[in-house]
Order: structure tokens, then C-alpha cells, then sequence
């Protein structure tokens, strides 16, 4: 199967961006596509993670919680887009006009991908290593990294969302990164009219 979307990254962002494509199921331009997250989260700094700061989160809410009750949320609610676990990503590359993506078990194709990787200088997925810069909102001292892009976008087709974006580490402004690149997909795949999903009383 090739995905419409695949979303590497199963942190604030990309579960949010997960989220926010899910919920347009009903969208006519959106009811056939296909969408998938890697939710590969051993390495998300929510592991660590303590909100006391954030709206609409209880204090003391852990990240590990999040990044639990996150991937149940995406299941109950949208559970048509897939959730790959328990793989890494290995390397991205690009053919004609889908993109390749090579984990540690399994290949997948997609049209669309967005990279929702934390912003460590650490990062090892082979087809990002032109994009990667030093990190314009982070210390110096710290080494942390972004990838090239304009407002998310890295070159047609790929995106990135997140610290990995180029914004400062805060669960709030991830998960906005996240949503931005859902809307900005949405809006793609409905011809450039500006798209929001949003769910009322």
C-alpha cells in the first residue's frame, strides 16, 4: 500500500498532526486517503516529561501518560489511520513522485511525509542529512538540530514538524507544529482552499 501521509515520529507533533488528519474522515476530499503514523517513542523527550504549564492538561500530567493515552486516542477515535510500532526509521528516500521509507523491519511508500523527530544532534535517518542545520531557538551549547524549511516545508512533499522544525522545545508549541503541517496537508489535498477541522457542541 502506498500512503497519502506518513508521519515519522509518534511525539507531541506528530500525534498531533496524526490527530488532526484523522479527524477529517468525513471531508470529502479526505475520505480516501490513506495515512500512517511510526510511532516509534523510545526516544521522545515526553518520556521525561512533567505538564504544569500547559491548557487543558491536569498539573502534574507526565508526558509518559501522554504519549500513552495519545496513541488510544488516535485508535478510538480515527482508527483508520494506521499506527506502525515498534519500528525505527532507517533512511528516506525519493522516486519520481513518492518517497521511500526504510525501517528496521519493513518499506513503506508514501506520496506525502512528515518528519516529527525530536531535535537531538543524534539523528540517524540516512536522505535528511542536506537539510540538517544548527538549531536557531535552542542553546548552542546543547548541539540540538533542525531541518531546512519554509513554514514546515522541506521540499514538495516532505515536511517537518516539531523541535525538529526549528521551534523551541514546549509540548504546547510541538503539538501546534503538528496541527499547522495537518492543516497545511488538508489544504493540499483540497485544492489550496484553507482547511480547519473542528469539532462543535
Amino acid at each position: 500500500m502506498t500512503y497519502d501521509a506518513l508521519i515519522i515520529g509518534g511525539g507531541a507533533a506528530g500525534m498531533s498532526c496524526a490527530l488532526v488528519l484523522g479527524s477529517a474522515k468525513e471531508k470529502s476530499f479526505a475520505s480516501t486517503k490513506t495515512i500512517g503514523i511510526i510511532t516509534h517513542q523510545k526516544a521522545s523527550h515526553l518520556q521525561t516529561a512533567l505538564f504544569n504549564n500547559v491548557l487543558g492538561l491536569a498539573p502534574k500530567t507526565t508526558g509518559a501518560s501522554i504519549l500513552k493515552s495519545g496513541l488510544d486516542q488516535l485508535a478510538d477515535l480515527y482508527p483508520h489511520v494506521d499506527q506502525i510500532t515498534q519500528q525505527k526509521v532507517q533512511e528516506i528516500s525519493k522516486t519520481a513522485d513518492l518517497f521511500s521509507i526504510v525501517t528496521n523491519k519493513n518499506t513503506y511508500k508514501a506520496k506525502l511525509v512528515i518528519v516529527a523527530l525530536g531535535y537531538t544532534k543524534l539523528i540517524t535517518v540516512k536522505g535528511l542529512e542536506s537539510y540538517i542545520q544548527a538549531h536557531q531557538k535552542a542553546k548552542p551549547e546543547k548541539e540540538r538540530i533542525q531541518l531546512k524549511n519554509t513554514d514546515h516545508l522541506i521540499e514538495p512533499g516532505l515536511y517537518v514538524a516539531g523541535t525538529l522544525a526549528g521551534w523551541r522545545s514546549q509540548f504546547a508549541i510541538a503539538c501546534g507544529s503538528g496541527a499547522a503541517v495537518a492543516t497545511d496537508i488538508l489544504t493540499l489535498w483540497n485544492d489550496g482552499k484553507h482547511v480547519k477541522v473542528h469539532d462543535k457542541i
